[in-house]
Formats: C-alpha cells, sequence, structure tokens
C-alpha cells in the first residue's frame, strides 16, 4: 500500500470539495434557466421595494396574486372582472437627463406638465416614483417606445364593473389591493379571493336596467331624496332587481360622498329601514283571514276616527261609513284596519310579525343590512298602528319577503342575490306562515285593488296586475313631519299564478300640479311599477293573456261581491 503524503492528501480534498460545490452550483443555475424558460421563476420571485410619490409611500412586490373571481348576472353577462393594467414608474437615480425625459413624458400622461413631473423626479433620494397608474394599451406603447432608461412598468390587477352604475350597490367594489368593501364583493371576499370561479348572481341586467331607469325617473320627476327599485322570484326568494338611487359607479366610488342615509353607496334596498305605510295592510288583513277571527265580508265601522289616549287615528279619504273587507283595502281605511286588528289581538298580530321575517334583518348575502326598529315596550296602541304601517320601520327587502309569502301560497321563502339552479316555476320552500286559503283570498283583494281602488295606476293590461299602495309621513326625530313623505307601490303579477313581486318606493316626493297636488303612493309609485312590468314580463318570458277570460275571472273573483258597485266606487280615488 502506497502512502499518500499528508499534505497532498488534504491538496486532493481540497480539490475534489471545491469540484463538488462546483456541480452545485452549475446545477442550481441549470434548474433555475429551466424555471424561468418555462415561466415558472417570477411565480416565486419576491422583489421588495419602496414606492414613493408624491401622496404615498408604500410597498410593492412582484408575486403574481391569484385572480379574483368574476361576477355576472343570471344570464352570464359580467357584472365584475379583474383585468391586468400597466402603470408606468421611475427610478430617478437611472434617468440620465431628468428635464429631457420629463418634458418627453409630459405629452404622454394626461395631468401632468414638464415642470411637474421634473419635480417628480427630482425629489432626494427617491428610487421609486409613480408616474401613473393604469395605463391604457396606447398609453404603454407610446412610452415604451420613447427607450428611456430608469423609465418602467409594473402590472396590477384592477376590479373593472363593465355595467359602471347599474347595479352598484348589490355587487359592490374592491379596494386598490382587490378587497372587497361592499355588498357581494365584500360578503364573497374570500370566495371570490381563493377561486376564480365566476359567482353568478340572481340579478337580471335585463330587468335591473328597466327598474334602475324607472326608479331615477320617479325620483326625478317627484324631486324626491332618493328611492328604491326591487323585483323578487316570489317562489324562489331570487332578487331580480335591486336599484337605490342615487348610486354610485364601483370603478370610481370615491368620487361620489355623503352623510349617512344621503350618502349614494347607502343601500336603501336593504340597509335603509323605513314606516311602509299601507303596503303593511295586506300583511295585517292575511293573518286576520287566516286565522279565522275575520271573514270576508265582515263589516266595521269606520264613520268616526279612533281615539286612543292623545292619539287620533283619521282617514286619508274619509269614507265615513261601515265597510266590508274589500272596500277597508280598496280605499286603504286605517280605521277599518284598526278595527280589524283588534279582533286579532297584539299577542297575535305580533308573533305573525316575527313569523314572517319583520323582526329581524333580512337574510340576504350582503353585510349592509339594516336591523329593523320596533317599539319597546309594545302596547295596544302600537298594534294599532303598525296594522296600517306606522310605528315600525323595516327594510324593503324584508316587506318584499313577506309580501311573497302572501302571495305565493304562504310559505316563506328566502330572499337571495345568488342564482338558483332550481327550477322558476317549482313550489316555493319555506316554513308556512298562512294557509293557501288566505293567500287566495289575498290575491282577490290585490287584484280588486288594482282595479278599483288606490292601486289602479299600477295596471298593465295583460299581465293581471294586483297591488297595494302605500303614503307614510316620515318620523323625524320622534315627530310626524306632514310634508315629507315614503311613497311606495308593491305589486304582484301575474296575479292568477304569481310569480313576481316589485316594489317602488320614493323618499320625500313632491306633490306636482299634473297630480292634482297629490305625493301618495298611488301617483308616485304606481306609475313606475306598471312601466317595469310592461317592460320586464316580456323579457322573463310571460305572455301576455286575456284579463276577461272566464277562467282567470273566476280565480280571482271574491265570491258574492259586487264588482260593478265596488268599480264605481273606486272611481273617485
Amino acid at each position: 500500500m502506497k502512502l499518500i503524503p499528508r499534505p497532498l492528501a488534504i491538496a486532493r480534498q481540497r480539490l475534489l470539495l471545491l469540484a463538488g460545490c462546483f456541480v452545485i452550483l452549475a446545477g442550481v443555475i441549470v434548474v433555475t434557466l429551466c424555471k424561468v424558460s418555462l415561466g415558472l421563476g417570477h411565480a416565486h420571485k419576491t422583489q421588495t421595494v419602496t414606492i414613493q410619490d408624491e401622496d404615498d409611500t408604500t410597498t410593492a412586490d412582484d408575486n403574481e396574486p391569484i385572480l379574483r373571481g368574476d361576477i355576472t348576472d343570471r344570464n352570464g353577462d359580467m357584472l365584475a372582472t379583474t383585468l391586468r393594467m400597466a402603470s408606468v414608474y421611475a427610478d430617478p437615480k437611472e434617468i440620465l437627463n431628468i428635464p429631457e425625459a420629463a418634458a418627453k413624458l409630459a405629452p404622454l400622461l394626461s395631468g401632468e406638465t414638464a415642470v411637474s413631473l421634473k419635480q417628480k423626479l427630482s425629489r432626494p433620494r427617491a428610487r421609486f416614483i409613480w408616474l401613473k397608474r393604469d395605463i391604457t394599451p396606447r398609453e404603454e406603447y407610446e412610452i415604451n417606445k420613447l427607450g428611456l432608461p430608469g423609465v418602467d412598468f409594473r402590472y396590477e390587477e384592477r376590479r373593472i364593473y363593465p355595467t359602471d352604475n347599474l347595479a352598484a350597490h348589490a355587487v359592490g367594489y374592491t379596494d386598490r389591493d382587490g378587497s372587497g368593501i361592499a355588498g357581494i364583493e365584500k360578503y364573497f371576499d374570500k370566495q371570490l379571493s381563493e377561486s376564480d370561479e365566476p359567482l353568478a348572481l340572481s340579478i337580471d341586467s335585463r330587468v335591473q336596467h328597466i327598474v334602475r331607469r324607472e326608479t331615477l325617473n320617479a325620483v326625478q320627476k317627484f324631486s324626491g331624496i332618493g328611492g328604491i327599485g326591487m323585483m323578487m322570484n316570489v317562489k324562489t326568494g331570487e332578487i331580480i332587481a335591486m336599484s337605490s338611487v342615487p348610486d354610485f359607479n364601483p370603478n370610481d366610488p370615491g368620487a361620489t360622498s355623503g352623510i349617512g342615509a344621503i350618502d349614494p353607496k347607502f343601500n336603501r334596498a336593504a340597509l335603509g329601514v323605513y314606516e311602509m305605510g299601507s303596503t303593511f295592510k295586506s300583511l295585517t288583513i292575511s293573518l286576520a283571514l287566516d286565522s279565522g277571527k275575520v271573514k270576508m265580508f265582515d263589516t266595521v265601522d269606520a264613520r268616526q276616527p279612533i281615539h286612543y289616549g292623545r292619539f287620533t287615528i283619521n282617514d286619508f279619504h274619509p269614507e265615513y261609513k261601515i265597510m266590508t273587507v274589500p272596500e277597508v283595502f280598496i280605499f286603504s281605511s286605517n280605521i277599518g284596519t284598526v278595527k280589524i286588528v283588534e279582533r286579532i289581538g297584539t299577542e297575535m298580530f305580533r308573533a305573525f310579525l316575527d313569523k314572517i321575517g319583520m323582526m329581524k334583518p333580512a337574510p340576504i348575502e350582503l353585510p349592509e343590512v339594516g336591523h329593523p326598529i320596533i317599539p319597546k315596550p309594545w302596547g295596544d296602541i302600537n298594534t294599532m298602528t303598525i296594522a296600517f304601517g306606522h310605528g315600525m320601520a323595516v327594510s324593503p327587502t324584508q316587506l318584499l319577503r313577506a309580501e311573497s309569502a302572501m302571495v305565493n301560497g304562504g310559505i316563506l321563502v328566502t330572499p337571495t342575490l345568488i342564482k338558483k339552479d332550481t327550477n322558476a316555476n317549482a313550489a316555493p320552500i319555506g316554513p308556512r306562515v298562512i294557509g293557501p286559503e288566505a293567500s287566495l283570498a289575498m290575491q282577490r283583494l290585490l287584484r280588486l285593488n288594482v282595479l278599483a281602488g288606490t292601486g289602479k295606476k299600477g295596471a298593465v293590461p295583460g299581465y293581471v296586475v294586483g297591488g297595494k299602495t302605500g303614503t307614510t309621513e316620515k318620523n323625524i326625530n320622534g315627530h310626524y313631519i306632514h310634508d315629507k313623505l315614503i311613497s311606495s307601490f308593491i305589486a304582484t303579477f301575474p296575479m292568477d299564478d304569481p310569480q313576481y313581486v316589485v316594489l317602488v318606493m320614493v323618499d320625500e316626493p313632491h306633490p306636482r300640479k299634473d297630480t292634482f297636488g297629490y305625493a301618495t303612493g298611488g301617483w308616485v309609485a304606481a306609475p313606475p311599477v306598471a312601466n317595469i312590468i310592461a317592460g320586464a314580463a316580456p323579457i322573463l318570458g310571460i305572455a301576455p293573456r286575456n284579463e276577461n277570460a272566464p277562467e282567470l275571472l273566476q280565480k280571482l273573483a271574491i265570491p258574492g261581491l259586487d264588482y260593478a258597485h265596488v268599480i264605481e266606487e273606486g272611481k273617485g280615488h
């Protein structure tokens, strides 16, 4: 065995170790080159730099975030999507001639001048300055063509809302970093952030356009401070349209601002709560008929106002007569409704309102949901006033849900902004709150009200509309203000086979000469509801029919009612 001198052995070991290091290094280089060539390296590369401009100092990195999922309407039309946008920035230390660069860039950057750019680029110690965020492809091309050292692009994701204001309150919006701030964007923030699968809403953009247009027109026509327009499928609970005006553009939510309910970003349809006036009468009378304590042709004495302590309850248009239940409904008698609810009693009435969802926020997929305002303590006087829609404030979404149960056979469905895969004509699913007989009776009363009562301006030939008006004075700091009204109309169509319920409400409408000085629900809200139904019904596949067909008349006729006499009486309303 030949012995190797110790110095030589040590040298050989060092050479082998060095060779091994070179082999490992070469392997790392080869793997890295392969990753880069396959486009994998960028996904794991993180470079943190300080971003500094005139307004902020923040941190940016080159990580590729997960693409936020799209939001579509029920037909697949885009309501929200994410695009990669180029933003141009500069490293002043790399720019060879700052004045020259500023002069070349200024014409390509709107809102900037050569002087302002020179000031930005001359800031001491600045190494990263945004020149413009979210530039167009044309701007990117022109700037890139200049070939200026120290000027480069960073690609960022931006949330885009192609329909602008159309469904702003339902869809919501995100912040600059893509986190949900309001609406569906916030409620489903985690899901949208972690999946690129689109989220289909129940909204139909075509119907939404009609509802928003008619609501805006009504608010503008009557110089109101705001309004809502909604449509809901009474069998599935799907919200087909939700409009709150004034609204905002989610592409630039900061452009509109206000305080509280005056803020255009405030969702009046789900977050706002209001005393709903006589639309509540359909709830009260549905319970009365379902309880068996009141029959259709029972009479109540509405000849005199009701006095209770310091309170006096009167009718807007007093009839000064003894009324049947249909007359109480179509003449919208407060006195008659109080006489009816007295037969039910406070305990049963309050339990019923709780059962139909009036005592708690609406269960809908929005973070902006209003809590109802309920009197505490609740005495007999509260029962009297709430029976005709005063003294308790609820959201329009709550009202739509309750009204749907009154007309769909008596089932309380859950309102939703998410598209359902179930058949739109399937039987409603939910707890029963009234019997089918009481629901049919309410269908007939709602239809009668459009034929002969306060809802006549909500009629749409061929679509068998039924509905109820509502007009209430606003309660401000504990006082009802007689010239500040909430005027509304809630309607169902087609009444012989209820499919959809529609609500329009205008906040603080002003009387007009062509409405004979009225700003009530029948004048303010019923016409836009009629326009919504006329425009939306064909889109929703509901064909017009002969409203005088014998089978239709038979189904919706109240047995024993003299229609000719009632219609003649209703001409003055």
